[in-house]
């Protein structure tokens, strides 16, 4: 049984998007991927299960 959630649940989703793309303005590809990073690991830090950060991880490699 699935503990991570794969079907849309973010509330404005357009907004998060564009959000997330603004982030990015400006930035070099490296500070691209750094700051991609930091995001990653404070929403892993706020998840805490590695259970779920394992399956989470897996799912992102499969659907690459």
């Amino acid at each position: 049984m699935s503990t991570v959630t794969t079907t849309p649940n973010i509330t404005d989703p357009d907004g998060f998007y564009a959000k997330l793309i603004d982030m990015h303005d400006g930035l070099s590809d490296d500070d691209s991927a750094a700051l991609n990073a930091r995001l990653i690991l404070v929403l892993a830090n706020h998840i805490g299960d590695r259970s779920v950060l394992d399956e989470a991880m897996e799912i992102a490699q499969k659907t690459g």
